[in-house]
């Protein structure tokens, strides 16, 4: 496989950037359907945060499609394990929700992971 450029590496890494994205959106819908609990379910459709999960993940689809088209499918799906990382992260960041040593040695072991598939 020859070097990638800059920006392949770039979208590489938007890909789970995004689908970590979505995931806080989706979680931050789940919490305010849960403060409503007589609303129907189906009215999570018309949520703007549902919506909004809903374009970023079809977007990181789409990317991941193009992004396959260059790099070949087991060199890129490594970096989709930063997800693990990154949704964590934004978790902690976005929902309050806490961090400890385990994530920490987890995160740092999945990252040199990713190093070592990628030398």
């Amino acid at each position: 496989m020859k070097p990638l450029s800059l920006p392949v590496y770039g979208l590489l890494l938007l890909t789970p950037v995004m689908i970590a994205l979505g995931q806080v959106l989706f979680k931050l819908t789940s919490t305010r359907l849960a403060a409503q609990p007589d609303t129907p379910f189906y009215t999570v459709a018309m949520n703007p945060l549902f919506v909004l999960a809903l374009a970023i993940y079809g977007s990181a689809t789409l990317l991941w499609i193009y992004v396959l088209k260059l790099v070949p499918l087991s060199y890129a799906y490594s970096f989709m394990a930063l997800t693990f990382v990154l949704v964590p992260l934004m978790a902690s960041l976005w929902l309050g929700e806490s961090l400890n040593l385990k994530y920490a040695i987890g995160a740092c072991l999945i990252i040199a992971g990713l190093v070592v598939v990628q030398a």
